[in-house]
């Protein structure tokens, strides 16, 4: 139950302060979600006190608990303009590059702490031994999932990005999967319901499932047979993927190191045709005699 639909079942049984609170933040929840206790206090016009206990009234621990529900709402639910209303209350008069930065940071060690060591070793090896490998992620998501066919595609030669935006096609494009395929599905707020169809049908042909996602409470995580989390937390119109894509690196490398001996000739010959087709640009380095600019 989302933090809105609780606050108005919960309605009729609060009082006149606490339903003064509930009517700012049911018509005002993406500032809501950035004020202090005594901000939303003085907004109202009751105390703080009145703020925290109308928090544990709602089930929460306390008033901050009832902010990151809010936080949690915004990413998941919300429509970009309130997001957008969100991230300029909470950025207004800051200095917004080192905000943002630090925030990264917080998410990549966050994600760190967080991360099941165990199972991310176990859908590395998933992955290897998979038959066919599909890659699935949708909108802002969607950069991830190219990002990781891309060098999976130079490890394996199973790999299906799965693109399309029609319903109809995408079915099309995994009606084959089966035991023994993995289905990489990367979904970030606002949770693509394409990629939680994808996820739900191909664990029901019984297929490995790994997911790559924010939280255990995110719509793909129940499908998954190995659960990915990475921090995206940046409560605006653009979350950040900077965790996500960190994740995906260390996948990658892991990857790599895991295949050494038979990626090995691989790579050397596909250096040989960038070469020959000139596929990179060659950086020439400056002689001693050149000018230095």
């Amino acid at each position: 139950m989302n933090v809105l639909v609780r606050m108005k079942e919960q309605y009729p049984a609060f009082s006149k302060s606490q339903r003064l609170i509930a009517d700012y933040i049911l018509n005002n929840y993406s500032q809501a979600a950035n004020m202090t206790a005594s901000k939303l206090a003085e907004t109202v016009s009751v105390s703080e006190s009145t703020v925290v206990r109308f928090a544990t009234e709602l089930g929460y621990l306390g008033y901050p608990e009832l902010t990151a529900a809010l936080l949690e709402y915004l990413r998941s639910e919300s429509s970009m303009l309130r997001r957008v209303e969100a991230i300029s209350s909470a950025l207004e008069n800051q200095d917004i590059l080192t905000k943002v930065v630090n925030s990264d940071i917080d998410n990549l060690k966050t994600s760190l702490q967080k991360m099941d060591k165990k199972e991310f070793s176990n859908a590395i090896d998933a992955v290897i031994q998979a038959k066919n490998i599909y890659i699935i992620g949708f909108r802002s998501s969607a950069c991830l999932a190219s990002f990781l066919s891309f060098y999976c595609n130079l490890l394996f030669s199973n790999v299906r990005l799965i693109q399309t935006n029609s319903v109809s096609e995408l079915f099309e494009q995994i009606l084959r999967v089966e035991k023994g395929d993995v289905m990489f599905g990367i979904s970030f707020p606002r949770y693509s319901r394409r990629t939680v169809k994808a996820m739900e049908f191909a664990k029901s042909k019984g297929a490995t499932i790994i997911a790559l996602t924010d939280s255990e409470k995110s719509p793909i995580a129940p499908f998954s047979d190995y659960l990915l989390t990475a921090k995206s937390e940046m409560v605006s119109c653009v979350d950040s993927l900077v965790a996500p894509f960190s994740v995906l690196n260390a996948f990658i490398v892991s990857l790599v190191l895991k295949k050494q001996s038979e990626v090995a000739s691989a790579f050397e010959e596909l250096e040989s045709i960038w070469e020959e087709y000139e596929v990179y640009d060659k950086l020439e380095l400056p002689t001693d005699s050149s000018p230095h600019l």
